[in-house]
């Protein structure tokens, strides 16, 4: 049997947009508290329905951790509980859960949970779905350093990040501990029967998605192309969300330059546009380095995904702890992506645990 490819993720293989500014280093996540995440949600709750939205802040606990206390210990069906997103364990997170109303008395049940409260809550028609969130705000401290000295860095770094755009890299919860998830996804689609429930199947070869995802944005900004687009590309307009693939690259360039439209990479499937000319032979660039082709992925939809995702409402402040770094980022986007350049380092290397970010 040949060898296995090297389908280890590893966030420092990767290179930086900005390289030659210098980064902060530092570390992060020292305490659940120093990582605080607010779910920005897509719509808010009208105010009647059937279903009771609720904002809860959890500090230790997955998403997951509070949906299983729901359905165990308030005897509501897991079918019936809401949620837009999934939310890291160690961090201090506010995001919205839905139930139906008429189990609006068993909430009170939640003051058995540790590390949860209860911030508000309404009714609305429908069942809050995953994806139902507009974005993220993130404040989050990055202790070390001498704080006066980092915050010049900091700002630096996240002016040109304003400006370009960020890499829109999956993080490393994408990949397991370990990184591993990868390969253990390439066993699957080359050999095919593997003995596994359907949804770990489905997570193992999302992951293998993501690397080949990571690794073609990698390839594009050694080559110059993060912030242009190439005939043959699949770019988004990023105002309405129309996908279109790239006939003069000349002439849609100085809409890239502005920010109005960007490249998209592939995760491959049997449903997702594919780019042609130039583009797609970068693609087949990556999946060659692998031995893999699209026919492995038929058992997925695909997708594509923006080369990179916009920074806005960001700021630093100076602690004696270390810095404050604050953003909102667009669902689907990783602070990591944004830390990492700022810091010039993998910020959680050996502290992840596995958790999927819808």
């Amino acid at each position: 049997m040949p060898a296995l490819p090297n389908l280890h993720f590893d966030f420092n293989t990767y290179p930086y947009l900005t390289p030659d500014l210098p980064g902060v280093d530092g570390v992060i996540r020292h305490r659940p508290q120093d990582f605080q995440v607010d779910e920005v949600p897509a719509y808010n709750p009208l105010g009647s329905g059937e279903h009771l939205f609720v904002r809860i802040e959890k500090v230790g606990l997955t998403t997951r951790a509070v949906v299983e206390f729901m359905r165990d210990h308030l005897q509501i069906p897991e079918a019936q509980i809401g949620v837009a997103g999934l939310k890291d364990k160690h961090a201090l997170t506010r995001q919205w859960f839905s139930i139906p109303a008429r189990y609006e008395a068993r909430l009170e049940g939640l003051a058995g949970l540790e590390g949860v409260r209860v911030l508000e809550q309404a009714l609305h028609p429908h069942k809050l779905k995953v994806g139902h969130l507009r974005g993220n705000r993130f404040r989050i401290l990055i202790r070390g350093g001498e704080a006066a000295l980092s915050r010049p860095r900091a700002e630096a770094v996240l002016r040109a990040l304003e400006r370009q755009g960020v890499p829109n890299y999956y993080g490393p919860q994408r990949f397991g501990i370990g990184g591993l998830n990868p390969l253990k996804g390439y066993e699957l689609v080359q050999q095919g029967k593997v003995h596994a429930p359907s949804w770990l199947k489905k997570f193992l070869v999302s992951s293998l998605q993501s690397l080949l995802f990571n690794d073609w944005l990698a390839l594009r900004l050694q080559m110059g192309l993060f912030g242009q687009v190439i005939e043959g590309d699949v770019a988004k307009k990023h105002d309405t969300g129309g996908e279109f693939v790239v006939q003069d690259a000349a002439a849609e360039n100085p809409r890239a330059l502005r920010f109005e439209i960007s490249a998209t990479g592939p995760l491959y499937g049997k449903k997702y546009r594919e780019a042609q000319g130039p583009a797609r032979a970068l693609e087949d660039q990556v999946l060659q380095k692998y031995g893999l082709e699209r026919r492995h992925f038929a058992s997925r939809r695909g997708d594509r995904r923006l080369i990179r995702f916009p920074l806005t409402e960001w700021g630093v402040e100076e602690a004696a702890e270390g810095l404050w770094v604050s953003f909102f980022l667009p669902k689907g986007a990783y602070a990591t992506a944004v830390l990492r350049e700022v810091m010039k380092k993998n910020p959680e290397e050996g502290e992840l645990e596995a958790e999927l970010e819808e």
